[in-house]
């Protein structure tokens, strides 16, 4: 089900992205190549929370992040089926959020080709992230992180700049004061990703 949140939020700045333009790093396996959007803290050696872009090019291991929740949401492609031991086998479909434990040791399987998706990392033992797909305004509840990713259609961010494009988006800190506001969309059949952070104690 799709739903539309509208907690109240005194506003946050809105830093933007484009995936196109972000720095890529290739994996070591040579399987993929990430595009990083934010791992905050900014410049800390480890991350509270990180979301990135990542292209699949080829069936492969994963690495394994323990103590981390992934949640896992493919943008392109038929979708990516996820298998580790112990009997976990879970199917990620094309603009659906699929949230696992991060310490997998995951195995994917690409049915029907490379894909580009979505992953937002959490760091610790139980879920304080939610993955949505929205196709209406969205605005940061106090206190939350985020990040939004325009799927289709033009959105527009609090921060007054030009409207965003497919691939493109903003993300925000919770500890954020400055100004901002809402992201909406400005025409009917458009639709974003919207990740909401809660607080990680």
């Amino acid at each position: 089900m799709i739903r539309t949140r509208t907690a109240h939020s005194p506003g946050v700045p809105m830093h933007r992205f484009d995936v196109e333009t972000l720095t890529v790093g290739r994996w070591r396996n040579g399987g993929g190549a990430t595009r990083e959007i934010v791992s905050w803290p900014v410049g800390a050696e480890g991350f509270q929370w990180r979301a990135s872009v990542a292209d699949i090019d080829r069936d492969g291991p994963f690495s394994a992040f323990p103590g981390v929740v992934r949640t896992f949401t493919p943008l392109t492609g038929d979708g990516v089926r996820l298998t580790a031991p112990g009997g976990f086998d879970r199917t990620a479909r094309t603009e659906e959020p699929l949230e696992f434990p991060g310490g997998l040791e995951l195995v994917a399987e690409l049915l029907g080709g490379p894909c580009r998706v979505l992953n937002l990392m959490v760091r610790g033992d139980r879920p304080a992230a939610r993955v949505e797909r929205v196709t209406g305004r969205v605005v940061p509840p106090e206190g939350h992180a985020g990040v939004l990713h325009v799927l289709r259609g033009r959105w527009r961010a609090g921060d007054g700049g030009a409207p965003l494009e497919a691939g493109q988006g903003v993300w925000w800190a919770g500890d954020d004061e400055a100004p901002g506001g809402a992201v909406a969309p400005l025409a009917p059949g458009a639709a974003a990703l919207w990740a909401d952070v809660a607080p990680v104690e």
